[in-house]
């Protein structure tokens, strides 16, 4: 079960290294941009597909994020990654940062899929 936390921790530092990758000029454009994709879903403290959802509620933790953030780090040039692993290390070592603003795009995905859900059946129990 250490081993299972350890590693949880090193997905976390190296997800917070690409976060501050991002930010680094050295890195291509397209890399930042796949790589701010993959970080803002990470940290975002709301699911895509909530946990509670049988097996599904989990894809996106053990399969999505993983897969997002190998091929980002593929990426991004190796001196780079190095400073911003470095880097990481010492913040996350202070505690979780959270995307608040990742995580109001993802409530704003599920409002904006409830209320065009909520469209399509209010006219079929009027009919």
């Amino acid at each position: 079960m250490d081993a299972w936390k350890q590693r949880v921790r090193q997905l976390k530092t190296e997800t917070y290294a690409l976060y501050l990758a991002c930010k680094d000029q050295r890195v291509p454009w397209y890399a930042r941009m796949f790589a701010a994709f993959v970080v803002a879903y990470a940290f975002s403290p709301i699911d895509l597909i909530p946990d509670p959802i049988p097996v599904l509620g989990y894809l996106d933790d053990l399969l999505l994020v993983p897969l997002g953030l190998l091929l980002a780090l593929k990426l991004i040039p190796e001196d780079v990654l190095t400073e911003c692993r470095a880097k990481a290390q010492m913040v996350m070592d202070q505690g979780r940062p959270t995307n608040w603003v990742a995580a109001g795009v993802i409530v704003a995905i599920w409002l904006v899929a409830g209320a065009l859900a909520l469209a399509l059946v209010v006219p079929l129990l009027n009919a």
